[in-house]
């Protein structure tokens, strides 16, 4: 069985296909946001606090962390960053960043087994990144896309998944610690893009076997109620054979729609964790009474 173990310090999480869907938060991130961007460029992290502390309340089981600002010192802030929310939770993290510098800035002072977020198929990332991550023995999300850029046929992208799994194998990385991401297409733009996904998805997990993730909230972009499309789409797409994704865990309808997939795929033993979560309080005067009616059964017998 295909699993990818990725750890801090001192939390391990598994993502594999026999596991709860992990939930990757994705909110340490400046771009679109322009006064986290600010305040990262000038070194005050009390924002990214904040999204540590609330994402990890909300039930992300990892976090991304991204550090993309233009024109700063990306490498610096990827790494003062990372150091930070090491110091605040003990979540495994995605560390997410297209400038090689800036990942192994990162993985040089993170405190585990990271994910490296992220690999293309092109050839020069490939001979970039890979070192990379078996150096610092991390895992990596692949990307499905190469030189020709983004394939609308689900076939194309998967082979560029498969060269890269591939490619992997020859720096010594395990297929499990590769996790494929099959690029999520925005429905508003393309009627077809759910249907794809969930054939490519399926391939990746009954043929390639290897775990995947995306960046859940793409498919709903340019539509309204994103927020109920992204949760319709993330619990059909947990059924097709994904593993982890991106999210914005603060929204509950995408979270309890994963909490409610892991229960329907067995995922969730007794349905113990969505019981804990969403079991409604017994009072505690209610609770006191049928304390006593069971004690007055109990005499009667």
């Amino acid at each position: 069985m295909t699993r990818t173990i990725l750890s801090s310090a001192s939390k391990e999480v598994i993502i594999g296909f026999d596991q709860p869907f992990v939930m990757i938060g994705e909110r340490i991130n400046p771009t679109g946001r322009k006064i986290l961007a600010k305040e990262m460029k000038e070194g005050n992290f009390s924002r990214v606090e904040k999204d540590v502390l609330a994402q990890i309340a909300a039930g992300a089981q990892m976090l991304d962390v991204n550090a993309g600002i233009p024109l700063a010192d990306e490498p610096k802030i990827l790494a003062d960053t990372i150091q930070l929310v090491q110091s605040i939770t003990n979540v495994p993290l995605s560390i997410d960043s297209s400038i090689v510098a800036a990942l192994e800035a990162g993985l040089s002072v993170y405190q585990g087994r990271a994910l490296v977020n992220s690999v293309t198929g092109e050839e020069d990332r490939l001979e970039q990144v890979l070192p990379l991550v078996k150096k610092y023995g991390a895992a990596v999300v692949a990307i499905s896309n190469d030189e020709t850029g983004i394939s609308e046929d689900p076939d194309v992208r998967y082979e560029v998944a498969k060269k890269i799994v591939e490619r992997a194998q020859d720096y010594g990385i395990k297929p499990e610690d590769v996790v494929v991401d099959p690029l999520v297409m925005p429905v508003g733009a393309i009627n077809d893009a759910g249907r794809q996904v969930m054939k490519l998805i399926s391939r990746l997990r009954y043929e390639l076997k290897v775990n995947t993730t995306c960046g859940a909230s793409n498919f709903s972009f340019g539509i309204p109620n994103r927020n109920g499309m992204n949760a319709s789409f993330i619990s059909m797409a947990m059924s097709a054979g994904m593993t982890s994704a991106i999210v914005n865990p603060l929204h509950a309808e995408v979270v309890q729609s994963v909490r409610a997939a892991d229960v329907v795929m067995g995922n969730d033993p007794d349905c113990g964790r969505w019981i804990k979560v969403y079991r409604e309080p017994v009072a505690e005067a209610e609770g006191e009474q049928g304390g006593r009616r069971r004690s007055r059964r109990r005499r009667r017998a």
